[in-house]
């Protein structure tokens, strides 16, 4: 795997929407508070594009913005405006050896699962499962609403191991029957993206050797995350993976009042139990990355990591995404 250059102060951030269209308003307050950390954000041609459908632009235009934002020299990363649709049709188009060759950060979540899947399946690139511009950067009235910036920190400018732990949202579902410390690949991302990659040419594959599973999904209730769990077992993925942790569940959850959204949430935990009834290893649940109404952390992907649910549940990264 290749280990992007860490993030600097006044790192120039390439802005851009591989997916659908963001709302202008809340792409400039993003940029004003990237620009507020010191950062240098260059908003591509295509990111505020309408082009078809709810598109940001066409194939075309959002394929010459990543290019480009990978290709030029004084760009040192690249950050989605927003998720949506639409990153699945630039994998075709997409050219692997300008990106080997020009390694610099991805930062976005969501349907740019398709993306991190691409870059490290194709190009063997660390990427970060980590807050967009105007979803996370734009949120609420002060930067800390939307972003944890200590996970950023952390992913973006640090080579020695770091850690998440209750602290970031995550809990014990299950310790694990066998072991409650394992070590692994951390990969993932969201749900249905991983799960709607199966059977095409960009197919999610599990890391070689073992794993840690990381999945998260928003509005989608527990008999779906029943299915989709169950389609990623049959379809073999779950055989190396030595540990899984998901995402914080409460924008899965579509009840309004306190009690019913407990209920829902208890029968979504209970349907992932009854569907890892037979997985070994240790679950955990609740880190707050992704999908989420609290600020959001930034995860880095393909990286070797280690979950331990038997004093915790503390998930560890044992190395840096990045190289000094």
């Amino acid at each position: 795997m290749i280990k992007p250059p860490a993030l600097r102060p006044g790192a120039r951030i390439a802005i851009v929407s591989p997916a659908s269209t963001p709302k202008e308003p809340l792409v400039r307050k993003g940029m004003e508070r990237l620009a507020s950390l010191g950062y240098a954000p260059v908003l591509f041609p295509s990111a505020l594009a309408i082009g078809p459908i709810y598109y940001a632009g066409d194939v075309a235009a959002r394929v010459a913005d990543l290019h480009d934002a990978f290709r030029d020299p004084d760009i040192d990363a690249v950050l989605c405006t927003r998720g949506g649709w639409g990153t699945a049709e630039l994998l075709p188009h997409l050219d692997a050896e300008l990106v080997r060759t020009n390694p610099k950060p991805f930062l976005g979540f969501s349907d740019h699962t398709t993306l991190h899947l691409w870059f490290a399946q194709n190009c063997g690139l660390h990427t970060f499962y980590a807050p967009m511009v105007s979803p996370d950067f734009a949120r609420g009235d002060t930067l800390a609403d939307g972003v944890d910036l200590a996970s950023w920190n952390s992913a973006l400018t640090q080579t020695a191991a770091w850690s998440f732990s209750a602290e970031d949202g995550l809990r014990i579902l299950h310790p694990g029957k066998s072991r409650q410390k394992v070590q692994g690949t951390l990969f993932g991302g969201c749900l249905a993206l991983l799960v709607e990659s199966l059977g095409t040419p960009w197919s999610l594959r599990a890391p070689e050797g073992n794993s840690i599973l990381f999945v998260e999904e928003v509005g989608t209730h527990p008999y779906q995350w029943d299915r989709m769990m169950l389609h990623l077992r049959y379809a073999g993925i779950l055989d190396r993976v030595e540990a899984i942790v998901f995402g914080d569940m409460e924008q899965c959850l579509h009840e309004v009042e306190p009690d019913a959204r407990a209920k829902e949430n208890a029968l979504l935990e209970a349907a992932l139990l009854h569907n890892l009834r037979d997985f070994a290893g240790p679950i955990a649940i609740g880190l707050r990355s992704g999908h989420v109404n609290s600020p959001n952390v930034t995860l880095p992907l393909y990286v070797e990591a280690e979950l331990d649910c038997g004093a915790g549940p503390v998930l560890t990264f044992r190395e840096g995404a990045v190289s000094s």
